[in-house]
């Protein structure tokens, strides 16, 4: 064997025993149990249910329990909403109303009726709206038998986001929305690092998956985002007269 071959074995077995002595001193992986992928710390908080479906959780925030708006403001000045109270109900009138309290990631429940008199088409019956963090429209209209634009109707996001489905209940019976809302994030400079999302079941029915707003509600032009914080729910007054009943929000 000639010294340039004997030179070549030798790295060969220098590198087979460091690559031995190596595989003997890496400890093998432990085999994996059940316990290694179970968590037990935090513990899960404990909170009671409601007894329905619709019945607020314990550690909801109460925004009407069918005895007065002292949960809300009037949005043009900030004084007592003005809206009538009567038989558990409230009913929409004399200007847009503002919850007192502000919000930001959430889980919202609003029981309405359109007008118990049918009156109007397309976006004059029935029509209010539930503008989340004060800025952003699920549509309120009375979608029963009433053609409208699809971006328009009851279950909508305003101008951005169809319903999935129609799933509107007729006059003088309650809808519910259930509403889980995720708000925007903004980097220190105002732009926007992450929109706001939105999922929504109108009378227990998925219209709204998640869905990625793009911006404040527009009635005229595209929405931007403007950088923001905390921000209440507001009701609107569209001049017709819809009924809310048993309003509850949980912070997330």
């Amino acid at each position: 064997m000639t010294p340039k071959k004997n030179a070549l074995a030798a790295v060969a077995l220098g590198l087979l025993a460091y690559t031995n002595t190596q595989a003997q001193d890496t400890p093998k992986p432990p085999k994996m149990v059940p316990e290694m992928t179970e968590f037990w710390e935090p513990a899960v908080r404990v909170i009671t249910p409601g007894a329905t479906s619709t019945e607020a959780p314990s550690d909801a925030i109460i925004l009407f329990d069918g005895k007065d708006l002292s949960q809300w403001k009037a949005k043009a000045d900030g004084g007592a909403a003005k809206w009538q109270v009567k038989d558990k109900v409230f009913t929409v009138g004399k200007g847009d109303i503002s919850t007192k309290k502000e919000f930001g990631d959430f889980q919202l429940h609003v029981e309405w009726s359109a007008p118990d008199e049918v009156k109007g088409e397309s976006q004059g019956r029935g029509n209010s709206g539930i503008f989340l963090q004060d800025r952003y429209e699920v549509q309120v209209l009375d979608n029963y038998n009433n053609r409208t634009y699809s971006n328009g109707q009851a279950g909508s996001v305003y101008k951005q986001h169809r319903p999935l489905v129609n799933a509107m209940r007729k006059p003088t019976e309650w809808n519910t929305y259930d509403i889980v809302y995720t708000a925007p994030r903004f980097k220190e400079d105002g732009s926007l690092f992450t929109p706001a999302r939105v999922t929504v079941l109108h009378n227990g029915v998925l219209v709204q998956n998640n869905v990625e707003l793009k911006g404040p509600t527009e009635y005229i032009g595209l929405p931007e985002y403007k950088a923001h914080g905390k921000a209440p729910i507001s009701l609107q007054d569209h001049g017709n007269p819809v009924q809310y009943r048993n309003i509850w929000i949980r912070e997330l």
